[in-house]
């Protein structure tokens, strides 16, 4: 089992930034992949970024170039550095953790709202 607790959501500016934790417990030495998803209202959760435990990071088209994802292996916890933000951004952010051979692991999730 793995529990996962997401932080640093909140109301920003567009053009702000905000940067997200997810600190991951319990069985955290099976994680292999730890990445963050978003859902808007009224739509289908997405990819954000995703970053493997050799450091090996994919990003959603929409976040490349103004987000950074990264992780500390030592402190089992991923960020999530959102820079330059949209209004389009507004969704609840929710962290993931891959093990391999089982469904993956998902945080309550963390709401970032971009006003205009």
């Amino acid at each position: 089992q793995v529990q996962l607790v997401e932080s640093g959501g909140g109301l920003v500016q567009n053009g702000g930034s905000l940067r997200l934790s997810c600190a991951a417990s319990g069985s955290i030495a099976s994680i292999n992949t730890m990445g963050w998803y978003r859902q808007a209202s009224g739509k289908q959760r997405e990819l954000v970024a995703t970053i493997t435990s050799g450091g090996s990071i994919t990003y959603a088209y929409s976040v490349k170039g103004r987000f950074t994802i990264s992780r500390d292996n030592a402190k089992n916890t991923a960020f999530l550095q959102m820079n330059s933000l949209k209004p389009e951004d507004t969704a609840v952010y929710y962290c993931t953790a891959l093990i391999y051979g089982v469904p993956p692991y998902w945080g309550q999730g963390t709401q970032v709202t971009v006003s205009s």
